[in-house]
């Protein structure tokens, strides 16, 4: 946010007169950002902007007057954010931590011949399984299952998550004194070149395939927005408004049929 001093853009044509308004323009564009002022800042141009990347983050947006000698006009606005983080409640094993040896050899133990000597198939499944979930319960601890939020990019393969780990690891040792400041800054620059390359390419691809392949366009946008919307008020054939889930599902069903 700030003065940036473009009073000839119509943000609202997406178009300017000056050179240097318009490279501004084409750079918020290819940003994917958002300007969210809608009113004139100082004597009628719309100068003092706010620009964000994601749809919703922004709102509550309104003027409130000039603060001292300033003819700036003051902005006021909320960032949105949730209050209180959803976390997972569901547990699932954790295999990196599993130690197999023990686990091979508790089941390597069982005298299997005589155990299920005689049995049926069901019986046999039940005391194969009766043991198997024992050792499994020395052997494999559990961990909480990661939530959305913490889902992998799809740009983030290993080779980045090398990177990104060099990273850190130089950002570490430089706090510690072990890495100089050149060195730091050189492995977050090679870093942050690689995901912005990879990220882009990923984006250029579901962009060139989106004919063929919906899906993954939506499903990736959808990811990048923070706001969930709900389907709103629908007209149904007789020309009235309909808002319950049941009759929009209703309308949607037979408009699409």
């Amino acid at each position: 946010m700030g003065d940036f001093n473009h009073p000839d853009i119509c943000w609202r044509d997406n178009a300017a007169e000056r050179k240097q308004s318009r490279k501004f323009l084409e750079c918020v564009n290819d940003n994917f950002l958002l300007q969210v002022i809608e009113e004139p800042t100082r004597r009628g141009a719309m100068l003092d902007l706010i620009l964000t990347n994601k749809e919703g983050l922004v709102g509550g947006t309104n003027l409130k007057g000039s603060l001292g000698c300033s003819d700036h006009e003051m902005v006021q606005f909320k960032i949105l954010r949730a209050t209180r983080r959803a976390h997972s409640k569901l547990t699932t094993l954790d295999f990196r931590r599993a130690d197999f040896g023990l686990f091979r050899e508790l089941l390597g133990r069982i005298p299997w011949d005589k155990a299920l000597e005689g049995r049926g198939v069901q019986d046999s499944w039940l005391i194969f399984k009766g043991h198997l979930l024992q050792a499994e319960e020395r052997c494999i601890p559990t961990k909480r299952k990661s939530g959305k939020n913490t889902k992998r990019p799809p740009s983030m393969n290993k080779e980045l998550l090398g990177k990104v780990k060099q990273k850190k690891e130089a950002s570490r040792g430089w706090k510690q004194g072990q890495v100089t400041w050149k060195e730091y800054r050189e492995t977050v620059r090679a870093a942050r070149d690689q995901v912005r390359k990879a990220k882009a390419l990923i984006e250029i691809s579901l962009a060139r395939d989106v004919k063929d392949n919906k899906k993954s366009f939506y499903r990736y946008v959808s990811d990048k927005r923070r706001t969930r919307e709900n389907v709103g008020p629908l007209q149904n054939e007789m020309g009235d408004l309909v808002t319950q889930d049941m009759e929009k599902a209703e309308v949607l069903n037979d408009f699409f049929a």
